[in-house]
């Protein structure tokens, strides 16, 4: 029998650990309310996103890529980058500030959007209580670097480590401004649209806000500042606090429960190559 194929990544990575744990869905919101805040990548969504006319469809669709190129084999990962880069070279926007068109695919957002989730992944993670070291910290970041580079971006650009990660965002933060359509994002993200059924017949309305308000209290102090949102929670030590009382029951979850789909089709996979 030939070697399994363990993908981009496999078992031994960091990233298998930081895209398997429970709080990956909470790193996700925090990384979209971050990248609301770079006002050519919020046109970019507003322009040409589905996340108001079905926001829980493009929720699953982001999920699905994460998953695939985290813990698809070779063939599902790079099919998966394909189709989002063939979707991104097709489209163009309007930047707000100069009315000049531009590319979805411009290296400059790619590198946003890949950064606000690098480190929001990791770093939910670790707040809630994920033991990795700055050496595995600094190994994740590494490893993305490949999942970068399949959306098209060139590697050197990419920040390997965590001092290089923070260096970015100190040099991209006189761009960052609250712009009517992140204030307009963030506001549906913490109260999207349900069916009334779902509104008040289930725990759903409340659920999904504290789940929002999490990843909104998990963002760095300017991010929060620049928002200026009120009644959310706003500091470090509550968020921490919170987001580890939230990852201690979901790790006592079976892992059929726990793991998503694209998790235990790989560890399948992996097992039947043994």
């Amino acid at each position: 029998m030939g070697a399994p194929d363990s993908g981009l990544f496999g078992p031994a990575s960091v990233t298998w650990r930081v895209h398997g744990d429970p709080l990956l869905p909470i790193g996700g919101l925090r990384a979209l309310l971050l990248q609301a805040l770079h006002p050519r990548a919020m046109a970019a969504v507003a322009q040409h996103s589905g996340f108001r006319g079905d926001p829980w469809g493009r929720l699953q669709r982001t999920a699905e890529y994460v998953g695939q190129l985290s813990f698809g084999d070779t063939v599902q990962a790079e099919r998966a980058a394909a189709r989002v880069r063939g979707v991104h070279r097709k489209l163009r926007a309007t930047d707000p500030d100069t009315g000049l068109e531009y590319r979805v695919d411009d290296p400059d957002l790619l590198l946003w959007v890949h950064c606000c989730e690098v480190d929001s992944f990791l770093s939910t993670a670790r707040r809630g209580g994920l033991g990795l070291t700055d050496d595995q910290a600094d190994r994740y970041l590494a490893e993305q670097v490949l999942a970068a580079a399949m959306v098209g971006l060139p590697a050197d650009v990419v920040p390997a480590d965590r001092v290089a990660l923070a260096a970015y965002f100190e040099r991209v933060r006189p761009e960052l401004r609250l712009t009517s359509e992140a204030r307009d994002a963030a506001r549906f993200l913490l109260r999207p649209p349900m069916p009334t059924w779902v509104r008040w017949l289930t725990p759903a309305r409340p659920a999904w806000g504290g789940l929002a308000g999490l990843g909104f209290a998990l963002l760095p102090r300017w991010a929060r500042r620049v928002y200026r949102l009120p009644g959310l929670p706003t500091t470090d030590a509550g968020a921490s606090i919170a987001v580890r009382a939230l990852r201690t029951p979901l790790l006592a979850l079976p892992a059929s429960v726990r793991e998503g789909p694209h998790q235990k089709a790989a560890r399948a996979r992996l097992a039947q190559s043994a």
